[in-house]
């Protein structure tokens, strides 16, 4: 049945949002990873021991200069005892695992002090490719001795950087080619260009290794035109490889599917990107891929590894007897509860005959959300709409956005609900019940929730969420506020910028302190990006824009499906060539 209802926030949403937030946040403590490896290894001047991985995974010292090895990477290390965790720490994409976009711990930033006087671009962290992934950041890190806030950064050219949040020194840097190798080529694809390396956010776990560990998967091409996908586990205060790493990435599935020989489906590296970010929760890395600018004979794949071993624990082809299907999400991470992972596909193959429970008898998920043991990957709900099949022929991929965990809501009723929400190409939210998705009928949408008319146009991104309110920002629309009651979502926006974000719209993220001060942070696309700052509380009171000022905030052109990143008053926002800081001045 498709619910169109209107509301009000909700005035126990904090209470509620915060219960929540606290266990994710002690979840995402304990899950969260990041990337990196490679070839070669740069400490920078003024660093601490500066080990770094060498052309064979080896380690090398230097003293604020640079230092390669030649010998083995490190073996396995079991996962440390001590909890580390910053509430200012910034571990995977959109901050946890509901992928809310919510950083709480903002105490500098506030609605009186963001504005062109005050606020601006303070620095540039330098990148030698393109930044599709979403920066990360690791709090009071001890690097040689001496505590450093550290930014991660990893571009499209397969190199991984470290740099100190406050002083904007570099401290390390890693490339994560092979001997002989280059980032892959772009296959003359649109969506990334001039060159494959790190497309997807890596994820950081701050309790494994040594010092804590990111891992990234990077894509390479080798002298003998060959491609490669590969795992990389990274020591986060030297570069160092971890785990015997990197991990090559293979997989088989049975079907007969498209590029299937003898009822066998093979992962080719050169059909596929790692767009999605990475998600780790229960020991495990999981990963969704996509093709190569949605040509060839592909299907949609999502994949495990061990965090400790870098060992495949399990695969999954979503349409091991159709064709298509793959894992956008506009570079959003797959979301999980704890207890189960949620990802929506692209455009793709539905088997729309179902079997006596109502799941696809062909195992044909395409363009479907689909819900995931964790670890095994067996799909145990799923939603589809009605005219699947329509709006997969029509490229209205419901995966070209990603989905989003909210926090426990309760009915008029006193029910209390687990909701799930998303939205692609079609212009349409579809607010899911995680313990019953819908599943797929001919006839209707059997979900919590669809909003028909609110939005203006498709979403590229995925939607972010604070004190009862759900942001979002599709194409040529304006950022829009929709209040949550009852645990339905308002049909009409409460508030919405007045600026319209051209293609792909906009990922927005949260910058708060606990229950106040919250601000709506968004970046626009277009030759001169722009960082955008807006009252939480009215979208229509737009704080700051980067280009208020002239060109003193301006960085260049806007990079596609970038999130802004928030952390300890300070603003990061991915380009074309490193990424653009924003703070107080």
């Amino acid at each position: 049945m498709r619910r169109l209802q209107t509301g009000r926030v909700n005035p126990s949403a904090w209470s509620r949002v915060r219960a929540w937030l606290a266990m994710a946040f002690v979840t995402a403590c304990f899950v969260s990873c990041g990337g990196g490896s490679g070839g070669s290894s740069t400490v920078a001047s003024g660093s601490a021991s500066g080990s770094g991985s060498g052309t064979t995974g080896g380690t090398g010292s230097g003293s604020g200069s640079t230092g390669t090895g030649s010998g083995p990477s490190s073996t396995p290390t079991p996962a440390t005892t001590t909890t580390i965790a910053f509430a200012t720490d910034v571990l995977m994409h959109h901050n946890d695992l509901g992928r809310t976009g919510q950083m709480l711990a903002e105490t500098a930033l506030t609605p009186a002090n963001v504005n062109s006087t005050s606020f601006g671009k303070v620095a540039f962290l330098a990148a030698d490719g393109k930044v599709d992934a979403q920066p990360l950041f690791v709090t009071s890190l001890s690097i040689g001795g001496t505590s450093h806030d550290v930014v991660y950064v990893a571009s499209e050219h397969d190199s991984l950087y470290a740099y100190d949040a406050n002083t904007f020194a570099l401290l390390w840097q890693v490339s994560l080619t092979g001997k002989g190798e280059t980032a892959s080529d772009n296959f003359s694809c649109q969506d990334f260009t001039p060159e494959i390396g790190i497309t997807s956010t890596p994820v950081i776990d701050r309790n494994r290794g040594p010092n804590g560990v990111l891992y990234a998967v990077a894509m390479t091409k080798d002298a003998s035109g060959n491609y490669h996908h590969r795992l990389h586990a990274i020591d986060l205060a030297t570069g160092a490889e971890l785990f015997g790493g990197p991990t090559e990435i293979a997989a088989s599935f049975p079907g007969n599917g498209a590029g299937s020989v003898n009822g066998v489906i093979t992962f080719s590296a050169s059909m596929y990107t790692e767009r999605a970010a990475l998600t780790l929760v229960g020991g495990n890395i999981y990963m969704g891929w996509t093709s190569h600018c949605m040509s060839g004979a592909y299907t949609g794949w999502i994949m495990a590894y061990n965090a400790d071993t870098l060992q495949q624990t399990a695969s999954l082809d979503v349409t091991p007897n159709g064709s298509q299907g793959s894992f956008w999400m506009a570079g959003s991470g797959m979301s999980s509860d704890g207890t189960s992972l949620y990802a929506v596909g692209a455009n793709g193959t539905f088997g729309t005959t179902l079997n006596a429970q109502g799941f696809p008898v062909d195992g044909d998920y395409g363009d479907s959300a689909i819900k995931m043991t964790l670890g095994t990957l067996q799909i145990t709900d799923y939603f589809a709409m009605d005219n699947v099949v329509a709006e997969s022929n029509a490229d209205n991929d419901y995966g070209s956005g990603g989905v989003m965990l909210l926090p426990d809501q309760t009915t008029t009723a006193g029910v209390v609900k687990h909701l799930a929400v998303t939205a692609g190409k079609d212009n349409n939210i579809y607010i899911l019940d995680r313990d019953s998705m819908g599943r797929f009928s001919p006839t209707a949408n059997n979900i919590w929730q669809e909003l028909v008319g609110t939005l203006a146009g498709g979403i590229w991104g995925s939607p972010a969420y604070y004190g009862g309110v759900v942001y979002y920002g599709g194409w040529n629309d304006s950022l829009k506020a929709l209040p949550i009651t009852g645990a339905y979502l308002a049909t009409t926006a409460a508030s919405k910028s007045a600026t319209t974000f051209a293609y792909p719209g906009a990922t927005p993220a949260v910058s708060a302190n606990g229950s106040s001060n919250a601000i709506v942070w968004a970046a626009e696309n277009g030759t001169v990006g722009a960082l955008h700052a807006y009252s939480a509380s009215n979208l229509a009171n737009e704080l700051y824009n980067s280009n208020q000022a002239g060109t003193r905030d301006q960085w260049g052109a806007g990079n596609k499906f970038i999130t802004p990143m928030i952390a300890r008053g300070k603003v990061y926002v991915g380009a074309t060539n490193g990424v653009a800081v924003f703070g107080l001045l």
